[in-house]
């Protein structure tokens, strides 16, 4: 998992280092900074890919705009400044420097650091590998890694070079966990419709691409398929669904059964279905594919969700990110949300966004207060609409 992200001159963030958990909520009032968190992330994830054109920010959920007002600009300096994104995945570490020339975006340096397990051996070994010719991390070629690894002594007389191949080959793989994350908005139109299909597969940012991904859940991997109906049970009158086998390529629909209709009456498709039932049905796709990233974020959990319905959700998605190994942050204006929170399990984590005196944005992680004995404890969502941990607008 990514367990720390310092961001950098990016929009309204200046300097925030953010320590994150498996499943993270942002809270906060409007205009704080929130969407702002999730897109510097997703910048330097496209960064550490050289994928910096318009279409490729878009598509990850990024609002693009002129390439120096992506820049902090509360300070003249920060102007001209590079923003910088840092990733501490696990023992890896990687910064990205993004500069632009006003009209495009380009990563300029990438510093590369991991303590690395040499399984050989069964001792981690350090070293410090500088991508001096500044390309993204997953176009060096091995000789240039390996060149580096005897710079800092760690290649040994006796290690095959196959060995050092699957060491490098490792880390790649996890380095690319994050490097598809991704900014989900879905929407009304692109759940029901089916149609549309994303630049970014399996499942665009908006939606599209959730009827291809069901099919190929439904043919390959079908226990994924079973869990995503049986979660769906979250809803009262949900009683399944299915594709149907005669479905043609320009008829794309899913037959939903209610359990309340008379038989012979059960069955409707998506484009009759409640837009609850459609969001909920794209998170646990979303969550238990396993061809969906490994680290991504949900702008807006709550949207056209029921308060109560919001708390369980959360329970239930931080059980399938666990099962699933997906890691996840979302945003919200909904306090309902955070009583789905476990506060107790480290890698649940509530974080409260709000603005300095400066106009820059910071973070602050709520932690968990023990109850009094004899007291009734406090949700979370009642403590928010207090005013106990912040994230109000100050003017209420």
């Amino acid at each position: 998992m990514v367990k720390e992200v310092r961001i950098q001159n990016y929009k309204s963030v200046q300097d925030l280092t953010l320590e994150l958990g498996r499943v993270n909520i942002l809270i906060g009032a409007n205009g704080c900074g929130k969407s702002n968190i999730l897109e510097a992330i997703a910048f330097g994830s496209a960064a550490a890919e050289n994928k910096l054109g318009n279409e490729f920010l878009s598509s990850r959920g990024i609002r693009v705009t002129e390439p120096k007002a992506m820049r902090n600009g509360f300070l003249k300096n920060s102007l001209i400044e590079s923003v910088t994104i840092t990733f501490n995945l696990l023992d890896e570490v990687i910064t990205n420097h993004i500069d632009n020339d006003n009209e495009a975006f380009s990563v300029w340096n990438t510093a590369y650091n991991s303590k690395l397990l040499l399984e050989a051996k069964k001792k981690k070994e350090k070293y410090d590998f500088v991508n001096r010719n500044h390309k993204p991390i997953l176009n060096i070629k091995e000789e240039e890694i390996i060149r580096s690894f005897k710079e800092f002594n760690l290649i040994k007389e006796n290690q095959l070079l196959d060995e050092v191949k699957n060491i490098i080959d490792k880390h790649k793989q996890e380095i690319k966990k994050f490097l598809n994350f991704l900014i989900y908005t879905p929407e009304n139109s692109f759940l029901r419709k089916f149609e549309e299909e994303s630049q970014i597969e399996p499942l665009g940012i908006r939606g599209e691409g959730l009827f291809k991904l069901l099919s190929v859940m439904s043919q390959e991997t079908p226990e994924e398929f079973q869990e995503v109906i049986e979660n769906l049970e979250l809803i009262d009158w949900f009683e399944g669904f299915e594709i149907p086998k005669d479905l043609v390529f320009t008829e794309r629909r899913i037959r939903i059964k209610d359990r309340f209709l008379e038989e012979g009456l059960q069955y409707f498709d998506q484009r009759s279905a409640n837009e609850g039932f459609l969001f909920l049905m794209f998170y646990f796709a979303l969550f238990i594919s396993k061809y969906t990233p490994k680290f991504f974020a949900i702008d807006n959990i709550d949207t056209s969700l029921n308060p109560k319905l919001c708390s369980e959700l959360i329970k239930v998605l931080a059980k399938l990110a666990e099962k699933h190994d997906k890691q996840v942050i979302f945003t919200t204006h909904n306090p309902a949300i955070l009583d789905g929170l476990n506060l107790n399990d480290d890698e649940q984590r509530l974080l409260v966004v709000s603005r300095n005196k400066e106009g820059h944005t910071k973070t602050k992680r709520v932690l968990p207060i023990p109850t009094p004995e004899g007291e009734i404890p406090v949700r979370l969502s009642e403590q928010f609409m207090r005013g106990y941990i912040g994230g109000l607008p100050k003017n209420f």
